[in-house]
């Protein structure tokens, strides 16, 4: 039996978003194969059943963390987790970092409606903390083979490919391995209606689309309404339903806004948009999919776009729907290649409306692409996607080179900066000073001693 303590960042509980789903998928993979598991969550836990513990701890917290580090034989993170807990970077436990969220590409677009030097020191720091994971861990994760071929690169620049992890591994395969995002084996059942007939303005026998996860500024949920308000025009039963805008884990962004405002311009909103202001719990969600006949996901064309693997697609193969999606990303070449749907081009929302009309309306091709799906869905069980991590832990070991990553480790340990010390907080109070002024300084300040 080997102890495994598994960290995630974003809150813990009935409402939980990718970063946590995948953990909690973790545990029970890593539970059911008969390992001791603990996860573990930086913000936010509550009341939940698991077959593994649960813990809260938060940054800060080191005497707790440190009793967690010397219970362990595994440690799995994701995150800011080295950042947070110093002892990760100079631990002698076997390290698993979970890097499928290219973090520091996800900022440039995150980031762009922050000041510039804001958005600069958050595209720096996100850098900064997977570089330093990137030289100091022994085994990696990432989502897909393209996120694999770009983290060789930023690996390669930190040392990491050399003779040492080559040459009784030539594909690297011990060091990088892909790890998608995953689904569940069983399908999911409808238990109670959520929206046909039940949410005014979506009738029981409307065509309904649904989106999948939370409204955030790298995707492009504006093209996609304004194709739904087009295709309302000739198919006044073509409906849309955002499943959720509020994310637990993450602040609000003002896209979520600019949609609410181009639905109402449109004369959309609540008549063929509908927004979820809340977030679904994740064992409700099975309810809303089954009453949807199609999956949609649209984003913009950019170098995040690139690299991403987009979650939600997985629940739209759980639930069997087709799907219309922008295309650019790996997801979009699966689709395509598979025939699950179809793809479109970023911001054109007259080829949108005409594909959307397709999946909606089309019964033979309906019908294909939903033998399609069910047929590829079974490529991304959990149990298939997470294989590599549940191989390594039964047999975990440090990196070849892990004698050269401990030498890295006590060298960054003193140029690192400390992100939860008094030095750190003087720092980033002097920047929000010069940056946003002394009233949302003051309300920075007075969030962070409640966190």
């Amino acid at each position: 039996m080997t102890r495994v303590l598994i960290i995630t960042g974003d809150p813990i509980g009935p409402r939980m978003a990718g970063p946590a789903i995948r953990s909690w998928n973790m545990a029970l993979a890593l539970a059911e194969a008969g390992n001791e598991v603990t996860l573990m969550t930086t913000t936010k836990l509550q009341p939940v059943d698991a077959p593994f513990e649960l813990t809260l701890v938060t940054p800060g917290e080191n005497d707790a963390f440190a009793k967690l580090e010397q219970w362990c034989d595994v440690v799995v993170f994701q995150g800011h987790a080295m950042r947070q807990f110093e002892v990760l970077r100079t631990t002698d436990k076997i390290t698993v970092v979970d890097i499928y969220d290219p973090m520091h590409l996800e900022m440039l677009e995150q980031g762009r409606e922050l000041a510039r030097a804001t958005w600069e020191l958050r595209v720096t720091t996100a850098t900064e903390v997977l570089n330093e994971q990137l030289a100091l861990g022994d085994f990696f994760m990432c989502a897909s083979e393209r996120q694999r071929l770009f983290y060789f690169g930023q690996m390669a620049a930190l040392g990491r490919l050399s003779p040492t992890t080559y040459e009784n591994d030539p594909h690297l395969e011990g060091l990088l391995s892909v790890v998608p995002f995953g689904l569940e084996g069983t399908p999911p059942a409808h238990e109670r209606d959520t929206l046909k007939g039940v949410l005014p303005g979506i009738n029981a026998d409307d065509k309904l689309m649904i989106w999948g996860g939370g409204v955030y500024s790298w995707f492009d949920p504006k093209t996609l309404i304004r194709a739904v308000a087009k295709l309302a025009e000739t198919r006044d039963t073509a409906k849309l339903y955002f499943l959720g805008t509020r994310h637990p884990g993450v602040d609000q962004m003002g896209i979520v806004r600019e949609s609410h405002d181009l639905a109402t311009e449109l004369g959309a909103l609540n008549s063929s948009v509908f927004f979820n202001e809340e977030w679904v719990d994740y064992a409700d969600r099975q309810n809303y999919l089954t009453e949807a006949d199609a999956g949609v996901s649209t984003h913009m064309s950019h170098i995040e776009t690139t690299f991403s693997f987009r979650t939600r697609i997985l629940d739209y193969l759980w639930a069997g729907l087709p799907m219309v999606v922008t295309e650019g990303d790996s997801f979009a070449d699966l689709i395509e290649t598979e025939g699950l749907g179809l793809t479109v081009p970023a911001q054109d929302a007259d080829a949108l409306a005409a594909a959307l009309d397709r999946v909606l309306y089309d019964d033979a091709f309906i019908a294909e692409c939903k033998r399609n799906v069910a047929r590829v869905r079974e490529d991304f069980y959990w149990k298939r996607t997470l294989a590599p991590l549940v191989n390594f832990v039964a047999n975990p070991q440090h990196a070849a080179d892990h004698a050269e990553t401990r030498r890295r480790g006590v060298a960054l340990g003193g140029k690192v900066r400390k992100p939860y010390g008094l030095r750190h907080d003087l720092r980033m109070a002097w920047h929000h000073l010069r940056h946003t002024g002394v009233k949302a300084t003051v309300g920075k300040a007075v969030a962070r001693l409640r966190r």
